[in-house]
C-alpha cells in the first residue's frame, strides 16, 4: 500500500475506495505477487468451478472469490485480490484460444497444457466481462421493479449491509447510488479542479463531490463489491440527480455528467431549478396564452399541442380535461423542463446504445423562495407530464413529484398523512396507467408511519431514495466503538462551521451557539448532524484528502457493527413499504 499520482491526484487507493474506475493501479506489482503463486494453488482453483463454494480461496497473495466464477470458451476466470488492494481478472484454461476480455497483461504456462493469463480490472474490461462473461452479476434496468435505492455515502462500508438485506428481505434496490452534488468526476480531480460550490441561504458553502467518490469509481468499487459475494442480488446503479441548471452551461454539464456516468444504468434528470414555478402560482387571470406563445412560438405546433391534451381522459374513475388556460400554465411551468429532457434522453441513447436504461424525470424539489407545501405536485400535473412524456416517444420509466417531503423532517405539511396518503394513491394510479414508477427522495427522515403511507398508497409500486442516514448511523457506530476516530471527523466538522459562522452563515451560528450550551462531541448535536457531510471528500490546497481515508480505515469490529445497524435499517424499510 502506498500513494500514487493520478494526473494531479495523489491518493493511496487501497485506502480510498471508490474514486478511481480501476482497482489494477500498478501492474508490475500485481503481476510479480500473482506469478509467484505455486502449482498447487492454482490446481486448486481449477477444482472450485462449477463447485458453487462460497468461501474465498487464498493462497500466499492472492486471494480469489469463487462467486465471481465465469465460464470464457473452455477456460474459467475469477476475479482476485492481492495484499495491497489491487484487484485483477485470473483465467485458466488452455493453451491455445482466446478470451472475451480481449488481450492479456501477462500469461504464465501451468502444468497440463493450461494457460494463465491476467487481466486488469479497467471499466471497459469489467464491462466486457460483466456484458460477454457474467451478465447475471451485472448492474441492470430494473424498469417497474419496486426497489430502495440506496445513497452510498460510504461505499464500501456500506455494501455488505445492502446485499444482506437484499437477500433476506428478497427485495430489490439500486445498490449503487449517489448523485451530483456528492460525487465528483474523474477527470476533474486527476486534473486537480476545485469541486463547484452551491450556497444556501441561512446554511452555508455546500461543495459539490463531498464523499470524495467519483460517478466512476463508485460504479466500479460497487461491482466489484457483488462480485465477491456469493449471493446474485437483483439491482441497479442510480446516477442520482443529474442536475439541469439554468443558464447556457446547464445542459452541457448534465451531458459531461452522463458521459462520466455511461455505464450506470439508471439516470435521475432533476430539472427543478428550470421548472417555472410562477406559472402556475401566479393568481393573474389569462396568463395561459401567453405562456403558451413564449414557449411554443410555431403556430402550428401550439395548435397540435392544444389538441392533444385538450383530450378528456379518465383516470382512476376521475375525469381530467385541460382548458387552454390550464395547458398554458402547465407548458409554462414543465415546456422547458421537457425539452431539456428530450436532448438528454437523446444524449444518453448515444452514449448507452442498445443497452436498456432507467430514466426518471425528478421535479421533486423546490427553490428556496417558494417553501415545500406550496408546489407539491398535484394530480394534474402528472397527467399533463405522463401525456407529454408518451406525445414525445421519451424513454422516461420513472417520475419523482414533489410530494411534499422535506430533508431532516417528517412530512408536515397541512393536510396530514391521511391528505398524502389519498394524494399519492391518486397520483400512482396515473403514473400506472402511463408505465411509470413513482420515486420518492429523501425518505431518511420520514417515520414509520408516513412510510407506510407510501406502502399503502402505491401499492408498493415505489422507488424509495434514502442517503444521508446512512452516514449518520456510521457516525453512531463509530462513536459508539472506535471513539478517538470519531472524535477527529467532529474536530474536523467544529472548525468547518466555526468557518461558515464567521462568513456570516445564521444556521452555523445557532449551531455554535448550542454547542456552547454543552459542549460534549456526539453524533446527535445538531453541528454534527447537518454539517458531518462535508469533511468526507473535503481536499487541501495541493489537492489531497485530507480526512477520507481515516474514515474508511476503521476496525474490523466497526465495519461488522455498521453492518448489523445499516442492515436492520434497511430491512424495516423495506417491510414498512413492500410488505403489505
Amino acid at each position: 500500500m502506498g500513494t500514487y499520482s493520478f494526473g494531479k491526484l495523489e491518493i493511496d487507493p487501497a485506502r480510498n475506495p471508490g474514486v478511481l474506475d480501476t482497482a489494477t493501479w500498478d501492474r508490475d506489482s500485481a503481476i510479480s505477487l500473482v506469478f509467484q503463486e505455486d502449482d498447487r494453488f492454482w490446481h486448486r482453483l481449477q477444482a472450485l468451478a462449477g463447485k458453487n463454494q462460497e468461501s474465498p480461496l487464498s493462497g500466499n497473495y492472492l486471494t480469489v472469490y469463487p462467486a465471481s466464477h465465469a465460464p470464457d470458451q473452455g477456460a474459467d476466470v475469477f476475479l482476485g485480490s492481492l495484499p495491497d488492494g489491487q484487484h485483477l481478472f485470473v483465467r485458466i484454461g488452455p493453451m491455445q484460444g482466446s478470451s472475451k476480455l480481449g488481450y492479456p497483461m501477462a500469461t504464465k504456462p501451468l502444468p497440463g497444457g493450461q494457460n494463465l493469463s491476467l487481466y486488469p480490472t479497467d471499466m471497459e474490461v469489467l464491462e466486457t466481462y460483466l456484458m460477454e462473461l457474467n451478465p447475471e452479476k451485472a448492474p441492470r434496468a430494473l424498469g417497474s421493479t419496486p426497489r430502495l435505492g440506496v445513497g452510498d455515502r460510504h461505499t464500501v462500508l456500506v455494501w455488505p449491509a445492502a446485499i444482506r438485506a437484499m437477500e433476506e428481505g428478497m427485495f430489490a434496490a439500486n445498490a449503487i447510488q449517489n448523485s451530483l452534488r456528492e460525487l465528483n468526476l474523474l477527470d476533474d480531480l486527476k486534473e486537480g479542479k476545485a469541486p463547484h460550490e452551491n450556497y444556501l441561504f441561512s446554511f452555508g458553502t455546500i461543495a459539490e463531490g463531498h464523499t470524495g467518490s467519483t460517478f466512476e469509481g463508485l460504479l466500479h468499487a460497487g461491482i466489484l463489491a457483488i462480485l465477491k459475494d456469493p449471493s446474485f442480488p437483483k439491482y441497479g446503479a442510480d446516477a442520482d440527480h443529474i442536475q439541469v441548471k439554468r443558464g447556457p452551461e446547464g445542459l452541457k454539464r448534465a451531458k459531461k455528467v452522463m458521459r462520466a456516468a455511461r455505464y450506470y444504468t439508471f439516470f435521475t434528470v432533476d430539472v427543478s431549478d428550470i421548472l417555472g414555478y410562477s406559472a402556475l402560482l401566479d393568481s393573474s387571470s389569462g396568463m395561459g396564452w401567453e405562456y403558451l406563445t413564449q414557449q411554443i412560438p410555431d403556430e402550428g405546433e401550439r395548435r397540435d399541442v392544444l389538441l392533444y391534451h385538450k383530450r378528456t381522459r379518465t383516470i382512476g374513475g376521475r375525469k381530467y380535461a385541460f382548458s387552454e388556460e390550464e395547458i398554458g400554465r402547465l407548458v409554462g411551468k414543465y415546456w422547458k423542463a421537457l425539452d431539456a429532457l428530450e436532448q438528454l434522453s437523446a444524449h444518453l441513447k448515444s452514449l448507452k446504445g442498445n443497452q436498456p436504461f432507467d430514466l426518471e424525470l425528478s421535479i421533486d424539489e423546490n427553490p428556496p423562495e417558494v417553501s415545500t407545501c406550496n408546489c407539491i405536485t398535484r394530480p394534474e400535473e402528472v397527467v399533463f407530464l405522463a401525456i407529454e412524456i408518451e406525445r414525445r416517444g421519451l424513454p422516461v420509466t420513472h417520475l419523482a413529484p414533489n410530494f411534499g417531503v422535506e430533508k431532516s423532517t417528517d412530512y408536515r405539511c397541512p393536510d396530514g398523512l391521511s391528505g398524502l396518503e389519498h394524494r399519492v394513491k391518486v397520483i400512482s394510479d396515473i403514473a400506472s396507467l402511463y408505465n411509470l414508477m413513482l420515486d420518492c427522495h429523501s425518505g431518511d427522515d420520514l417515520s414509520k408511519d408516513t412510510r407506510k403511507v407510501f406502502g399503502r398508497a402505491t401499492r408498493g409500486r415505489i422507488n424509495f431514495k434514502i442517503s444521508p442516514m446512512l452516514q449518520l448511523i456510521f457516525a453512531e457506530t463509530l462513536y459508539d466503538v472506535q471513539r478517538e476516530r470519531f472524535l477527529e471527523w467532529w474536530e474536523d466538522v467544529y472548525n468547518f462551521v466555526k468557518g461558515e459562522a464567521q462568513k456570516g452563515s445564521s444556521f452555523a451560528k445557532e449551531c455554535l451557539e448550542e454547542l456552547a450550551k454543552d459542549p460534549t462531541p456526539h453524533p446527535a448535536k445538531k453541528l454534527f448532524h447537518y454539517y458531518c457531510f462535508v469533511s468526507v471528500g473535503r481536499r487541501d490546497p495541493q489537492n489531497r484528502f485530507v480526512l477520507r481515508d481515516k474514515l474508511y480505515d476503521v476496525s474490523p469490529v466497526c465495519r461488522k457493527e455498521y453492518t448489523e445497524r445499516l442492515k436492520r435499517w434497511f430491512l424495516e424499510i423495506a417491510h414498512d413499504l413492500y410488505d403489505l
